[in-house]
């Protein structure tokens, strides 16, 4: 490959119309440009497999665009010679297969070319534009979010994910997920690209979830939750994982449910992933027919908010959605719940409140709604709410949201660090961007796929802010302060249930009561 005087396009041989050269390959190229120089006429490609190529594939240029002739300048002899090419040697990791800046679609010229990495300086470390692959900007705006998790971007510049890879992990893609987004993140943060093409990750990605390969475009969010479900799968430290039944906390207190909650899910759950990313609400059921009730603590990495409609049209707040969230609320049929005392299913009423968060929050607009036609049965009509919510940038306080222990080091306030934003009617069309506060300089910057410039974050709040991120502002507490919790109380978080080495786990028999004497 070779680049002229700096320029964004390269000089190339194309294999596949070899068959149609007079000329042999194997040609001094210098001298090819010298001749041409010295005809004033336009000159037709010969052969027509040497070309100009637009390294963002998209054009083809004519011979000595870039390659002009000096004014007044020439050879020892007096002729016009144009400049010669500088040869450009691409630097990458001997272990990595090298990146291949052309590659024609299909094995056929002229259907187009792939776009691959560009060379260049971005405006800050991280802040590097990302191909559109074609429908992919769902991937790359949840990419530009994800990149600036302080603690998990460390994990893995670092290098130290791979002492947790796990690749037998049947429910991971035995390391390539994280592999893959681990060389994509080395990219972005070397300072050599301004703009990459997410390839690997997409095509590693779509080999375990199907429904991502294809050129269609895709709910972020959704993607989003795959993804880092995929990062956790790879690099979970659990090798063997036992068979752990819910717990239903009736009869007990809250603290006894949370613990008990968290460390059977350390059994079956540990990774970088758990440590800053997930947290537990409290889920109470109630039968309106006997008054039976279950409560039982669930872990989530997202929190899926509804968009409350104000009177008058005014303002929505972020607040009451939250509100609206953890207000009590009658099921109807269609997520009716078995109740087992009544032994039938029935409109239970339930109440979720949030018991903690983590450092990582992860907040989801639900924008999106699917009600069904009642013109024609079976069908569905999609809308999407457009609705402004006001989100604060800076020192969003969940304090009187939570129910569990608040750690005085470590308090819910968050702080903004990056938006995932949807333009268009439906998850499954229009256009994905990203608004993110780099992590390093602390500066905003917006993503539209390749192009990036500096912003703010106020500019994000939007009728197509989709996807929050927000991290604590101040401390960190691992596990959603489960792991202070626990701590407090002596208790030993992974030391829930006994496993032998075939992952059985040890059931102790229940002792049987005494019968009263008559």
């Amino acid at each position: 490959i070779l680049l002229l005087n700096g320029k964004r396009q390269v000089f190339v041989e194309v294999p596949q119309e070899n068959f149609n050269a007079i000329i042999p390959m194997k040609q001094n190229i210098s001298k090819l440009l010298h001749e041409q120089a010295k005809s004033k006429s336009t000159v037709v490609p010969n052969p027509p497999y040497m070309r100009w190529v637009n390294l963002y594939g998209e054009e083809i240029c004519e011979r000595n665009t870039h390659n002009t002739i000096p004014k007044g300048g020439g050879d020892l002899n007096g002729d016009d010679v144009a400049q010669p090419p500088a040869t450009v040697k691409y630097i990458h990791d001997p272990k990595r297969a090298p990146v291949e800046v052309l590659r024609p679609f299909n094995n056929v010229h002229g259907a187009g070319f792939i776009r691959e990495h560009l060379k260049g300086v971005p405006p800050c470390p991280g802040s590097v534009g990302l191909h559109n692959l074609g429908n992919s900007c769902f991937l790359n705006s949840i990419v530009q979010c994800l990149n600036h998790i302080e603690p998990l971007t460390h994990y893995f510049i670092k290098g130290l994910y791979r002492n947790d890879l796990n690749e037998n992990n049947p429910l991971g893609s035995g390391g390539r997920v994280a592999i893959a987004y681990a060389s994509l993140l080395n990219d972005m943060w070397c300072g050599e690209y301004s703009i990459l093409a997410p390839r690997t990750l997409k095509t590693t990605v779509a080999l375990f979830a199907p429904q991502f390969n294809n050129v269609y475009q895709h709910d972020s969010q959704e993607f989003c939750s795959f993804l880092m479900d995929g990062l956790h799968e790879d690099l979970n430290r659990v090798k063997v994982k036992p068979y752990v039944e819910d717990l239903d906390g009736n009869g007990m207190n809250d603290d006894e449910i949370a613990i008990e909650t968290w460390r059977k899910h350390l059994l079956r759950h540990d990774s970088v992933v758990v440590d800053h990313c997930q947290g537990m609400h409290r889920s109470h059921l109630t039968c309106p027919k006997c008054n039976h009730e279950s409560l039982k603590f669930d872990v989530y990495s997202t929190i899926s908010l509804p968009i409350t409609k104000t009177k008058g049209g005014g303002p929505i707040l972020l607040s009451s959605c939250l509100k609206e969230f953890t207000t009590a609320e009658q099921l109807d049929m269609e997520n009716a719940w078995y109740c087992p005392k009544c032994e039938d299913h029935v409109c239970a009423k339930k109440h979720i409140t949030l018991w903690s968060t983590p450092d990582i929050l992860i907040l989801h607009l639900k924008r999106f709604t699917f009600d069904a036609c009642h013109r024609t049965k079976g069908n569905v009509v999609r809308s999407k709410v457009e609705d402004r919510v006001n989100f604060p940038v800076d020192g969003l306080d969940l304090s009187d949201f939570i129910i569990g222990p608040i750690d005085e080091d470590s308090p819910p306030i968050y702080n903004l660090f990056g938006v995932s934003e949807h333009s268009g009617t439906t998850a499954n069309s229009g256009h994905y961007t990203a608004t993110v506060r780099n992590s390093r300089d602390g500066k905003w910057y917006r993503y539209n796929d390749s192009n990036v410039g500096i912003t703010s974050g106020d500019v994000a709040i939007t009728g197509g802010a989709y996807v929050l991120f927000y991290q604590r502002s101040r401390g960190s507490s691992k596990w959603g302060s489960m792991e202070n919790m626990m701590k407090e109380k002596q208790i030993d978080p992974y030391n829930a249930i006994s496993v032998d080495q075939d992952g059985f786990t040890q059931v102790k028999s229940k002792k049987k009561k005494k019968k009263n004497s008559p």
